[in-house]
C-alpha cells in the first residue's frame, strides 16, 4: 500500500467540482451549459443522437406502456457526466405526454423531504433525481415503498406516541441517474424496472451531434472542423457543444464565422485544449509525473502538491479522463505513467536515452 495515498475520509467531489468549474473540458453543467443545454436538447427518442442500444431498450419500454395505458416502469440511467442522463429523463415525459418534475439526491436530505416531493406528484407524471446516490438513508428507505407499492408512511409525533399514517400515491415513474451506481443499495437498484449504462460517445457520432447543435446554434460549420472538436471532445456531448461555443466565438472574432479544420485548432490552442482533449490540467499532471518523478510511481498527495492542486482535483477531475486513454495507471505503489504519456508529452523514457540525454529526457520539455 503507499501511505502517501492513505485517507480515511472519501474523496470531497464539492471539492473536486470547484476544482474543475473553470475547466472548458469540464463535463459537469454550469447555468451557462444549462440555458443552452436547454435550446439544444432534443426532444423525442428520434432526435436523441448516439446510445443506440440505450435509445432502442427504452423506446420498447415507452411503447408497451402507452399501449397498455398505463404509467412506464421506473428506470435507472448510470454514466459518466455530459453524456444525455437529464435530456433522456425529459424525453421519457414528453414521449409518454407527462409532466416532468427534477430535483437531485443531495436536495433530499430528510425523508419529510421526500414525502413532500411524492405527495404532490399527479397521476403519470415522472419524477427525475439525480445523482439518486447521494440520497439520505431514510429518504432511501422511504423511496422503496414509493416505487413499489405507490404509498408512503408518514410519521407523526415522535417517541412513543409516534403514529404512522399510510399516504397512498398515484402511479408515477422514477428516473434515477447517478455517475457512480456502486454506490446505490441493491434494494433500490432492483426496484428499477429498467437500467441502462451510457456510455463515451464516439467521433462519428460526437460530429453527429456538433453538426446538429450548429445548426440551432446557426453556425457554419465544414466537415473537418467538426471533425476536429469532436476529436477533442473526451467522448461527451456537453463538452462538444461547449467547445463549438468557444470556436464559434473565435471564428466570428478572428475569422468570417465559418468553422473550418483551421478555425477549431487555432481556437482551441488558445484555450489550451489539444489534438487528444487534454488541458493545462492534465498536462501538468501528465508533466510532472514524468519530469519530476521519472514516470512514477508516485503518491496522490505527492502529485497533487507538484502541480499545485488539491488531492481531490486531481484524483476526481483529472485522473478519470488520463487512465480511460491509457496515459496513467494506479498502482498499489502510486500513479506511473504509460508510455503512451511519454509520447504524447514528446519526452522519451530515461531508460531509453543514452548519455547525457537521459537528463533531457527526464527534465526537459
Amino acid at each position: 500500500m503507499d501511505w502517501d495515498d492513505w485517507d480515511d475520509s472519501a474523496p470531497d467531489t464539492a471539492a473536486a467540482a470547484a476544482g474543475a468549474a473553470e475547466r472548458l473540458v469540464d463535463a459537469g453543467a454550469d447555468g451557462d451549459d444549462q440555458a443552452v443545454e436547454a435550446a439544444l436538447r432534443p426532444k423525442n427518442l428520434g432526435e436523441f443522437v448516439g446510445q443506440e442500444r440505450v435509445r432502442e431498450q427504452l423506446d420498447l419500454v415507452l411503447r408497451a406502456a402507452r399501449q397498455r395505458g398505463a404509467t412506464a416502469d421506473h428506470v435507472l440511467l448510470s454514466g459518466a457526466p455530459g453524456l444525455g442522463k437529464t435530456t433522456l429523463s425529459m424525453i421519457i415525459a414528453a414521449e409518454m405526454a407527462a409532466p416532468i418534475r427534477i430535483t437531485s439526491g443531495p436536495a433530499i436530505q430528510h425523508a419529510g423531504d421526500l414525502a413532500a416531493i411524492l405527495s404532490s406528484l399527479t397521476e403519470g407524471e415522472v419524477l427525475f433525481l439525480d445523482e439518486i446516490h447521494r440520497m439520505s438513508r431514510p429518504a432511501e428507505e422511504m423511496l422503496y415503498m414509493a416505487m413499489e407499492d405507490f404509498r408512503v408512511d408518514v410519521i407523526v409525533g415522535k417517541g412513543p406516541g409516534a403514529t404512522a399514517i399510510p399516504l397512498e400515491l398515484p402511479p408515477f415513474t422514477l428516473v434515477g441517474a447517478t455517475t457512480r451506481a456502486g454506490l446505490l443499495p441493491p434494494p433500490l437498484r432492483d426496484r428499477f424496472g429498467f437500467t441502462a449504462h451510457m456510455e463515451f460517445y464516439g467521433p462519428a457520432e460526437l460530429e453527429r451531434v456538433l453538426h446538429r447543435s450548429a445548426r440551432l446554434l446557426e453556425v457554419e460549420i465544414e466537415p473537418a472542423g467538426a471533425a476536429e472538436i469532436a476529436g477533442r471532445s473526451r467522448g461527451t456531448p456537453r463538452i462538444a457543444n461547449r467547445l463549438l461555443r468557444r470556436v464559434r466565438d473565435y471564428a466570428q472574432v478572428k475569422a468570417d464565422g465559418v468553422i473550418t479544420r483551421e478555425i477549431a485548432e487555432s481556437a482551441l490552442g488558445v484555450y489550451e485544449v489539444d489534438g487528444r482533449g487534454l488541458d493545462r490540467l492534465d498536462r501538468a499532471v501528465l508533466g510532472a509525473l514524468l519530469k519530476l518523478f521519472g514516470g512514477g510511481p508516485v503518491g496522490l498527495s505527492t502529485l497533487a502538491v507538484a502541480v499545485g492542486e488539491e488531492r481531490e482535483t486531481v484524483e476526481e477531475v483529472a485522473e478519470p479522463f488520463l487512465v480511460r486513454e491509457g496515459l496513467l495507471a494506479r498502482t498499489p505503489r502510486g500513479r506511473v505513467a504509460t508510455p503512451a504519456a511519454w509520447e504524447h508529452l514528446g519526452l522519451r523514457p530515461p531508460g531509453q536515452d543514452t548519455g547525457g540525454s537521459a537528463q533531457q529526457g527526464l527534465f526537459g520539455v
